[in-house]
């Protein structure tokens, strides 16, 4: 009977095909060890790199998104999008799938994925659902840290300004996902950090309202700082109003 052939999800399976697998070897017998000996540990098995290949196209698509590279309201298929990056259709219909979960793009039957846009109102409504969370969540967290606590997260604030100040908007939307998710990080809370990030990435695509301005990217980035100052601080009125302006400015930037 012939082998079975199996495909590969990277560059190198569409390069050179479908691999082959070898023909069966007769079976050794193992050896007995004597009573009393322990058995030598197995090599761990060498899992696929489906996995990975899928998180590289999906941080590669979401990045194509902020920068508007994949145009809203257009129509995508997998094999088309798997050509542009080297990769075959399989990773790349994984990776759409978890954007349309995320609410970035649009399955289309028989056809592949629509860019989704981000309207004005789109944005208000995130914008106003962020708030009601993170507004007194970094309250709480004010009241209970130490002010040294707060420069831990100095290096992630100045992530966001060199981002900023480049221009370069992928970056910036990822370096200003990371700052949040360590702020919400410290009230060892995983199901808020998670429904923070989702939150997040629902803003992060193309825009029907308009381009977005380096300085509005500058100045949001500005705004870290001056909030892990006030949580020092514990100036409870200076955190509030930064927290609500930060998300809304936020929100028209992305």
């Amino acid at each position: 009977m012939p082998a079975p052939r199996t495909g590969g999800d990277g560059p190198a399976a569409l390069r050179n095909g479908a691999a082959q697998v070898p023909a069966p070897t007769r079976a050794l017998r193992t050896p007995r060890r004597p009573s009393g000996t322990k058995a030598e540990p197995r090599a761990p098995r060498r899992l696929p790199q489906r996995h990975s290949v899928r998180g590289q196209i999906l941080d590669a698509l979401r990045n194509a998104l902020v920068c508007g590279e994949l145009t809203a309201g257009e129509v995508y298929s997998a094999p088309a999008l798997a050509e542009r990056f080297g990769v075959s259709a399989t990773p790349v219909r994984e990776a759409m799938h978890q954007l349309a979960c995320e609410g970035a793009v649009e399955v289309v039957p028989n056809r592949g994925f629509r860019v989704a846009g981000r309207t004005a109102r789109d944005l208000s409504e995130l914008a106003e659902i962020r708030a009601l969370i993170e507004v007194p969540v970094m309250l709480g967290l004010s009241r209970a840290l130490p002010p040294e606590r707060w420069n831990e997260l100095r290096h992630l604030a100045a992530d966001t300004v060199a981002a900023a100040a480049r221009g370069d908007r992928a970056g910036y939307a990822e370096s200003d996902r990371a700052f949040h998710h360590a702020l919400l990080s410290l009230t060892g809370n995983a199901q808020l950090v998670l429904l923070a990030d989702d939150l997040h990435r629902r803003a992060q695509g193309p825009l029907d309202c308009g381009p977005v301005r380096s300085a509005d990217l500058v100045a949001d980035a500005a705004e870290h700082a001056a909030l892990l100052d006030a949580l020092a601080a514990q100036d409870l009125a200076v955190v509030e109003q930064l927290v609500r302006e930060h998300i809304a400015g936020a929100y028209r930037s992305h």
